[in-house]
């Protein structure tokens, strides 16, 4: 027993203490690179020091310990330490002090040392004589000869985890705004206002736009939205945005209408639609859909004005003002944020329309096709951009129309690696950057053509307006690397790796991150981690172990959701991993990462947990090699994102969990992984997992001359930090509930 004092320890204490995935550290990974001094993954008698800890923790009996062995071995010993309270307990709750000093005094040697005890401020109430270890009869005088169930193993967050709602109660949903026809021309289709006079929609809209806010003077909640309608129609004036309330239902009547304008002091143009021209061509479905359409009549937002009513609910006040935040964003000349979601309303059965807010049956470039690269490919593909050319004009178009073909016919364009699954025909990713069927059907047709028609530059949409040097807007705080790193022309090279120590005497919240480098062409990934102050950081710690923010081309910010926030601990030092890919011309980078703060004390703490297996060992010449990895959750779990990370070799990756009634759910699909692009897959809204699910990632690997990207298939392949070694890391964010109490925002 002595001698499996150092691990043991870890055993007992983290049956007594917080699991350290929620909080995304690994106390036992760290301890094992403790042990294993020539980082080959694995342990030794020889760098055990001779202590006969092998014969307990090498299960397969090969003479080594594995990180994979350890957890095991260590999962059993808790797994006993708390069967055994668990069997000590009385009807009270309470254990008897004797059972849980034995679990705790891993050496058996009748005293506990800081080391057994490391909670420093109940040893110092425990250590009465203050000799410097605790025992029995010290520790009964201060506790008494019974513990508290509070002393016993407890879920890490002080704010239980609540399972979402399943029930018949409907609110607005995200949707893929390009599968709803975002990003479309509005055709200028002919309505009649209440007098029977026709009306354009190019002659509604306002100098920055248009918003049609779909009713019906029947419908229960288009009635509970009639006086928010009257403060928008007077907020909207003031951008210079027509607002217009647009009837649903052609059978209401024109006095029923009317009433309902009159009821709720509505002054804005109240509109039919006799043969739901306009309806068809938006696909709308509820009465209480909107429509924001931009100058261009480009629709740029479609959905529920925010989430105060649904079927089968109403709040006080609306959590989540969408309308408002896509005409802000719309006005700043932003990329508007979320551009799509579902309207709980009264239902519309309407005829499906040929054509998406189509203008035209012919696809030409002013009215489709500048659309679908704006919205999909200039984000890179422009002037000082990361593309390698420009998509802005007519003439770039065509000037790469071969290359545009290929990487849209073989989908390695826009770069999108998650297969679709289940039965829903909407993406469960809200930033899913994919093409539509139906764009790329279009696109494809337009490049295939002989003419690639330039239509009607009337039909043009507004220019892409792109920020200035911060997407998020200015930061709160910018950390800079300390200097800058020189990267040569041509071959490869090893990551490299800068700390920068933060300064502030309190914790921070940040609602909003960005990483920007000053030589964006030549930077493959950026991993940013942040370690406590005090903090041992190491430079072979890959982040197998979570990461703080990251970086890859076209992904280069995150902007959290309200009321959620990442802890920047008072003191920290932010520690930076960066690949950088040589490109033919020797550069130097400088990057910078900056922060927002959140305004509010957040209700959420967003963090990142990884599933990693550093024994990875793929054989010479293999071209399906499989890996597997599995990892109990320690408690309820709300999973918002994944990235999944290997290396040249990768060539599929794939999530899965199994849930405690045996069933099993992929997470997430990457049938063709690609190194280029370590894209993160973050969830429209987040996955429950609950207590004792399993959590596995299966990784196959092409190590054979298949492969052109393989640097040799005739080695056999381990873990390493470099691109001619491979990685087996699956990456999941979470948020856990935070103690308002215990939260504070400086």
């Amino acid at each position: 027993m002595k001698h499996l004092r150092p691990l043991l320890i870890l055993a007992v204490t983290t049956a007594v203490a917080a699991p350290a995935f929620l909080r995304g550290e690994d106390p036992l990974a760290n301890q094992f690179k403790a042990f294993d001094k020539d980082g080959d993954g694995r342990v030794s008698m020889a760098e055990l020091e001779g202590k006969p800890m092998l014969k307990k923790l090498d299960l397969d009996g090969d003479g080594y310990v594995t990180l994979e062995e350890t957890r095991t071995g260590m999962a059993r010993l808790r797994g006993a330490v708390t069967n055994r309270i668990k069997d000590a307990k009385d009807e009270q709750g309470t254990v008897p002090l004797e059972v849980l000093f034995k679990q705790v005094d891993a050496n058996d040697d009748g005293k506990l040392t800081k080391e057994e005890l490391p909670r420093e401020d109940w040893f110092n109430k425990l250590d009465g004589n203050k000799d410097g270890t605790v025992v029995i009869d010290e520790a009964r005088a201060v506790l008494g000869s019974q513990v508290s169930r509070r002393f016993l193993p407890k879920q890490d967050s002080a704010v239980a985890i609540t399972k979402p709602d399943e029930s018949l109660k409907e609110q607005p949903q995200q949707l893929k705004g390009s599968e709803h026809g975002v990003g479309h021309l509005v055709a200028d289709v002919t309505l009649k206002d209440l007098s029977g006079k026709d009306v354009t929609v190019s002659q509604l809209k306002g100098k920055n736009g248009l918003v049609f806010a779909l009713f019906s003077a029947t419908c229960p909640i288009s009635n509970k939205l009639g006086a928010e309608y009257a403060r928008l129609a007077k907020e909207c004036a003031e951008r210079n945005i027509a607002f217009v309330l647009l009837n649903a239902v052609p059978g209401d009547k024109t006095e029923d209408l009317q009433k309902f304008a009159k009821d709720h002091q509505l002054t804005t143009a109240v509109l039919n639609d006799p043969q739901s021209t306009l309806l068809r061509a938006l696909s709308a479905t509820t009465t209480t859909e909107v429509f924001l359409i931009d100058a261009a009549r480009t629709l740029v937002y479609r959905g529920a004005v925010h989430d105060q009513y649904g079927l089968g609910y109403s709040k006080d006040a609306p959590t989540k003002e969408y309308l408002r935040m896509a005409i802000d964003d719309l006005t700043k000349g932003r990329p508007i944020q979320l551009a799509a979601t579902t309207a709980p309303g009264c239902a519309l059965d309407l005829p499906a329309s040929d054509k998406v807010a189509a203008a035209s049956t012919k696809v030409t470039y002013h009215n489709q096709v500048s659309r679908i690269l704006q919205n999909n490919c200039v984000e890179c593909h422009r002037a000082d951009g990361v593309g390698p050319f420009s998509l802005e004009t007519l003439a770039d178009v065509i000037d790469n129309t071969g290359m545009i073909r290929k990487q849209v016919e073989r989908g390695a364009m826009p770069p999108w690696f998650a297969a679709k699954g289940g039965s829903s025909t909407d993406s469960p990713w809200a930033n899913d950057c994919s093409l539509s069927a139906a764009d790329k059907a279009d696109l494809l047709t337009w490049l295939n053509s002989s003419d690639h028609a330039a239509g009607d530059p009337k039909e043009a949409p507004l220019p892409r307006q792109f920020s200035g040097e911060w997407t998020i807007g200015k930061p709160d705080v910018v950390f800079a690397l300390p200097k800058p790193f020189a990267i040569k022309a041509e071959g490869t090279m090893p990551y490299q790796r800068a700390t920068v120590t933060t300064s502030f005497p309190e914790d921070r919240w940040v609602q909003a991150y960005e990483i920007i480098p000053t030589a964006p062409q030549v930077v493959h990934h950026v991993i940013v981690r942040v370690h406590e102050k005090g903090a041992n950081i190491s430079d072979r710690d890959e982040g197998s172990d979570g990461y703080w923010a990251a970086y890859v081309p076209g992904n280069t910010h995150r902007i959290l959701p309200p009321a959620h926030a990442k802890r920047l601990p008072a003191g920290s030092t932010i520690s930076f991993q960066i690949h950088y890919t040589p490109n033919g011309k020797p550069v130097e980078d400088q990057l910078k990462i900056g922060m927002i703060f959140a305004k509010e004390p957040p209700e959420y703490e967003v963090k990142v947990a990884a599933v990693s297996h550093p024994r990875i060992r793929i054989p010479a010449g293999a071209s399906d090699h499989v890996e597997v990895r599995q990892q109990a959750i320690p408690t309820d779990m709300l999973f918002s994102a994944y990235m999944a990370h290997m290396h040249v070799r990768g060539k599929s990756f794939k999530y899965e969990v199994t849930y405690p009634d045996g069933k099993t759910e992929t997470l997430l699909d990457i049938p063709r992984y690609d190194f280029n692009w370590q894209l993160a897959y973050d969830y429209k809204q987040p996955k429950f997992v609950p207590r004792g699910s399993v959590v596995k990632i299966t990784a196959v690997y092409d190590n054979s001359t298949n492969n052109p990207a393989n640097p040799d298939p005739t080695k056999e392949v381990r873990w390493g930090a470099q691109t001619f070694d491979e990685m087996m890391i699956g990456y999941v964010e979470h948020f856990v509930p935070l103690p308002k109490a215990k939260v504070a925002v400086k």
